[in-house]
């Protein structure tokens, strides 16, 4: 399994899926569905290189993470990970089954040419960086972006000649992107972004990204791990933050992209995805300040420690239960005996 893209679900075969089945097919590329309690037990699609795990599979399965994550729960997308990287995949593309690819939609590399660099901030210091700025002049930010800076102006990148390199990138999404429900709830409309050069945004720069249409390479591989013990609308966003800081250890940063997927969006109640997005709005400053404190082993071979102690620090500082390290741990020992 050379290229693959994961997902979750609990439905039949959308017409995005279908869209993103038909892609990958013309790529070669392998096609892993996870499923969960309420999931079809099949997944009947008309393309061979579609890998369905339903529930009872992953938990037969040989990773012990798969028999300690919730059911009912968007982080069994764990599982959808390690059964790509047992499979050798050297390129994760993971997304959402209401999010098909647009016709510039394509097979990544790890190598980005010809980005728009965003500088690092002076020495010891981070700054947020509302990267939808650079493919919109409207009011728009990330789910995850704090409030009281969605107003601020971004800094202005710089353009190089050579390429930069990236292991986590993030491509943008048309129609209904990545917003929070306060965005959704005084503007929510169809929405288009601009297109343009992508963007790489140098260590020290934060800015939440999510599961919706993100690229993963394998030194990047250990930072996938999804949190069950937090407000579903933060587990991803949670999880950019952790990936970032621990691949700044690295001497990397994350690229986005423009739109190259488009959602239909599943049926939110918004008042809910509000409710659920406050430990979010009340404490993203806070939780990249605990990892900011927080000195971690340089190098891609040290992403998986740091891993444990970010999630070590975090529940020190009450973001997460002593329950979370019983996963986090379980997955790194999975994501170890892969390796081996």
């Amino acid at each position: 399994m050379r290229d693959c893209c994961v997902i979750t679900t609990i439905a039949p075969p959308t017409p995005s899926v279908s869209l993103l089945a038909a892609r990958l097919h013309q790529f070669g590329a392998t096609l892993v569905i996870v499923g969960d309690r309420k999931g079809p037990e099949r997944y009947d699609i008309d393309y061979a290189q579609v890998d369905f795990l339903p529930l009872s599979r992953q938990q037969a399965g040989p990773f012990e993470i798969a028999r300690l994550l919730p059911t009912d729960h968007y982080a069994r997308k764990n599982v959808g990970y390690l059964h790509a990287i047992a499979a050798g995949t050297t390129l994760i593309y993971e997304t959402d089954d209401d999010n098909a690819p647009e016709a510039n939609w394509r097979m990544r590399r790890e190598e980005v040419p010809q980005a728009r660099v965003v500088p690092s901030p002076l020495a010891d210091q981070t700054r947020w960086v509302n990267v939808y700025r650079y493919f919109s002049s409207e009011n728009i930010w990330p789910r995850g972006f704090p409030l009281d800076l969605v107003s601020l102006t971004a800094p202005e990148p710089e353009f190089i000649g050579e390429s930069v390199l990236s292991p986590i990138q993030q491509g943008l999404v048309d129609n209904s992107p990545d917003v929070d429900a306060i965005w959704r709830l005084t503007q929510d409309r169809p929405f288009r972004f601009d297109s343009g050069p992508s963007v790489y945004l140098h260590p020290g720069n934060w800015c939440p990204f999510n599961t919706q249409s993100t690229w993963w390479w394998p030194d990047a591989y250990p930072l996938l791990y999804i949190p069950s013990y937090c407000s579903f609308r933060m587990c991803d966003i949670w999880k950019s933050f952790i990936a970032q800081w621990c691949l700044w250890e690295m001497g990397c940063g994350v690229v986005f992209h423009a739109a190259e997927a488009i959602q239909e969006r599943n049926y939110h109640n918004l008042m809910r995805d509000f409710e659920d997005e406050i430990p979010g709005y009340l404490g993203n400053r806070r939780f990249a300040e605990v990892l900011s404190r927080l000195a971690l082993a340089p190098g891609k071979e040290n992403a998986a420690d740091n891993l444990i102690r970010c999630y070590e620090a975090l529940n020190t500082a009450g973001f997460f239960p002593r329950d979370e390290m019983t996963l986090v741990r379980a997955w790194v020992a999975d994501f170890e005996k892969l390796q081996h």
